[in-house]
């Protein structure tokens, strides 16, 4: 297709991972230049016969980023942290597939790898760039801190133990070290297990004069 650039041709059909599949789930957690090896067609035919054959529901990940830039990214001042990872869980619907490890581990994994084990933030660098400065950027006035009439979205979590469990191979797996979560002054994970307490609501940016 004329002027059409896809981000295989920079990253390559051996970086890019089926994650999810419904009507293959055999195709899940491997790559695409190895699925139509078995094929034997080319990487672009296969992908678009399997577009057709799911119907565009097929999900993957993309490989490419180094460990370098992603702590050069983190140690910069303007950096924040966070996860695009839609909503997920160990049971039901929600563990369908094998999602990006984010999903579970996105903050773990900072916490115990880029802060304990590797020293590239401080703990509170880390943490405030999880908390205060999101919600500051995103005008969530009363979030983001614990202080006085401040909404109770506190995590409770030992700094020595905190750290990520779930692969790319194996992403259903919930992270280790934290005992307590706490959303809008609710116990919803008390001693590693959920309450089914279901406190949340949909944030919106407060307006200049509200």
């Amino acid at each position: 297709i004329e002027g059409w650039r896809s981000v295989a041709s920079v990253i390559g059909w051996e970086n890019i991972m089926i994650s999810y599949c419904r009507g293959h789930p055999e195709y899940e957690g491997k790559m695409i230049s190895e699925l139509a090896k078995q094929k034997n067609v080319s990487p672009f035919d296969f992908v678009f016969d399997l577009i057709i054959e799911e119907r565009a529901s097929t999900s993957v990940v993309l490989f490419s980023m180094s460990e370098e830039d992603m702590k050069t990214v983190l140690k910069s001042p303007f950096s924040m942290i966070g996860s695009d990872s839609s909503a997920r869980a160990t049971y039901g619907i929600l563990a369908a597939g094998k999602p990006h490890p984010r999903a579970y581990g996105t903050f773990p994994r900072v916490l115990g790898k880029y802060v304990r084990e590797e020293k590239v933030l401080t703990l509170q660098e880390a943490i405030r760039k999880m908390t205060s400065f999101p919600a500051q950027k995103l005008g969530l006035k009363d979030r983001g801190l614990i202080k006085e009439g401040m909404w109770a979205d506190i995590t409770i979590f030992d700094p020595q133990k905190i750290i990520d469990k779930a692969t790319f191979m194996a992403p259903h797996q919930y992270p280790e070290g934290i005992e307590y979560v706490i959303v809008n002054g609710k116990i919803v994970i008390e001693k590693g297990e959920h309450t089914k307490e279901k406190p949340g609501k949909v944030l919106r940016k407060k307006s200049q004069t509200s």
